[in-house]
C-alpha cells in the first residue's frame, strides 16, 4: 500500500508542482487549497503525512496544527516563508514535526519527508534497549508504540513519545535542551528553548500526577531534564 501524503497549499502551481513532485516519488498524494478542507480530508483520506502550508485561506496553518493535535499524532510538515523563523518557532511548538522553507528545493523536500516518515516508524532509533519500559505507573511499549498512565492509554504526538522514550532509556542521564533538539529533530533550530520547554510541558500535561510537582520527568535548572523514577 502506497503512503498517502496530505498537502494543503492554497497556491494554484505550487499545489499542482507538489501533487506531481510527489506522485513519481511513489506516493499516494491528495491535495487541497483551504486550511478549512484539511480537518475534513484528513479524517476521510486518513494520510500518514500533512504538508503544510501556514499562511491559507479559512483557517492558517497554525490553527489547523492544532485542531489536529487534540485528536491525532499525524505527522505535519510546514511550509514557512524564507527566513521567517517566528512561523518556524511557533510551529514546532505546537507540534509540528519539521518544517522548509519556500522557495524549497524538490530534492530537499522529498528527504525531509523520507526522514519523518521514518522517524515515526523507527523510534527505535534512540538506543533502545528493551521493548517496553515500566515506572511506577506508566508503561512504554516499544514495539505498539503505546503508553499506559495508571492502567489508562494516553495519546502522545511522535515527538512527546520520542521525548519518553528517550529519558526512559537512560534514567541516570540529565539532557540538555541541545542534546534533547539533537536527539529528536537530529537538526539545529532556532528557539530551541522554547521548542523544548514547550514539548516537555505537553508531555508533562499528559503523565504527571501533578503538573506542578513532576515525578516523571525532573528539570535540572541550568541544565536541562531526566527521568525522575528509576524503571522497574
Amino acid at each position: 500500500m502506497k503512503t498517502k501524503i496530505l498537502v494543503a497549499e492554497d497556491d494554484t502551481s505550487i499545489r499542482q508542482f507538489l501533487h506531481i513532485l510527489l506522485s513519481r516519488e511513489g506516493y499516494d498524494v491528495k491535495v487541497v487549497g483551504d486550511g478549512t478542507e484539511v480537518s475534513t480530508e484528513y479524517r476521510n483520506y486518513k494520510p500518514d503525512l500533512l504538508l503544510l502550508d501556514i499562511m491559507m485561506p479559512g483557517m492558517d496553518g497554525f490553527e489547523v496544527i492544532r485542531k489536529i493535535r487534540k485528536e491525532s499524532n499525524l505527522p505535519i510538515i510546514i511550509l514557512t516563508a524564507k527566513e521567517d523563523n517566528a512561523d518556524k518557532i511557533s510551529g514546532l511548538i505546537l507540534g509540528c514535526d519539521d518544517y522548509i522553507t519556500k522557495p524549497f528545493d524538490s530534492t530537499e523536500l522529498i528527504l525531509r519527508i523520507k526522514a519523518v516518515l521514518r522517524r515515526v516508524k523507527e523510534h527505535g532509533r534512540l538506543e533502545n534497549i528493551r521493548d517496553i519500559v515500566e515506572l511506577p505507573g506508566l508503561t512504554i511499549n516499544n514495539t505498539s508504540r503505546t503508553t499506559m498512565v495508571r492502567s489508562q492509554e494516553v495519546d502522545l504526538t511522535p515527538k512527546e513519545y520520542a521525548l519518553l522514550w528517550l529519558l526512559a532509556n537512560r534514567p541516570d542521564q540529565v539532557f540538555t535542551k541541545d542534546l534533547i533538539l539533537n536527539q529528536i529533530w537530529e537538526t539545529d533550530y532556532f528557539g530551541s528553548d522554547s521548542v523544548v520547554a514547550s514539548l516537555v510541558k505537553r508531555l508533562r500535561q499528559k503523565i504527571e500526577p501533578d503538573v506542578a510537582n513532576p515525578y516523571y520527568i525532573k528539570t535540572v535548572h541550568g541544565v536541562g531534564y531526566k527521568l525522575g523514577v528509576k524503571p522497574l
